[in-house]
């Protein structure tokens, strides 16, 4: 007698159990975290986006800004005094501050040693906050660049474990994460930031798939 079965139409995975109830909410579950199916979705949702926006576009022609031709060129700027050019903003590779922010990602640590995980799941009771990223707890001990402690509250990752392969932020159905920048790290010069913390839904599936297992998922209350 053969088991209820379901394959998934886009990575093809096979799921099998003699219950249909339980097998139900295993693809339902799967349907939620499916890699593939996530990006058959964002593709199609962006190019939605694009030829809504060309149709905006056609429908109303830009005006175009005094000086400047229908080709796109405009009269060149005189170059700015060797003073004002110093003064001028760099370009950060680091995601811009969106709140409280009291840890640095530089610095002149010397703690370079390669830490192997997984993540120590009583820390919050070992460690001490020491600041914070854009409104993210990070635990520290900190040494920057080359220690940088355990970042989140909620969506912990240690990010002297970490090696940022990027299966959490592929795995996340909610898009929690996004890439911040740390040159000088030894373990990987950037990391997954949970920039979006509040999203997430503890499905734990940034935490089953991480390699070191640098990843620990605290459900509220």
């Amino acid at each position: 007698m053969s088991l209820p079965e379901y394959v998934c139409a886009d990575c093809g995975s096979l799921l099998v159990h003699s219950n249909p109830l339980t097998l139900r909410s295993m693809k339902e579950v799967h349907d939620q975290l499916c890699v593939v199916k996530r990006q058959k979705l964002l593709a199609e949702s962006s190019a939605k986006a694009l030829t809504s926006k060309q149709s905006s576009n056609l429908a109303h022609p830009t005006t175009l800004p005094p000086g400047v031709s229908q080709d796109g060129q405009s009269p060149k700027a005189s170059p700015l005094p060797a003073s004002a050019e110093a003064n001028e903003p760099r370009p950060s590779n680091i995601i811009s501050a969106t709140g409280d922010t009291s840890i640095s990602l530089t610095g002149s640590g010397t703690n370079y040693s390669k830490v192997e995980g997984p993540i120590d799941p009583s820390f919050k009771t070992k460690r001490q906050p020491v600041g914070t990223f854009q409104g993210i707890k990070v635990w520290g001990p900190t040494d920057p660049p080359g220690q940088l402690g355990i970042w989140g509250t909620e969506v912990c990752v240690d990010f002297d474990i970490c090696i940022a392969d990027g299966a959490c932020i592929e795995a996340c159905p909610v898009n929690v994460y996004e890439w911040l920048e740390t040159p000088g790290h030894p373990a990987s010069e950037k990391k997954p930031f949970m920039i979006r913390e509040k999203d997430c839904i503890f499905c734990m599936a940034c935490e089953n798939v991480c390699p070191p297992q640098c990843v620990k998922i605290f459900q509220k209350g």
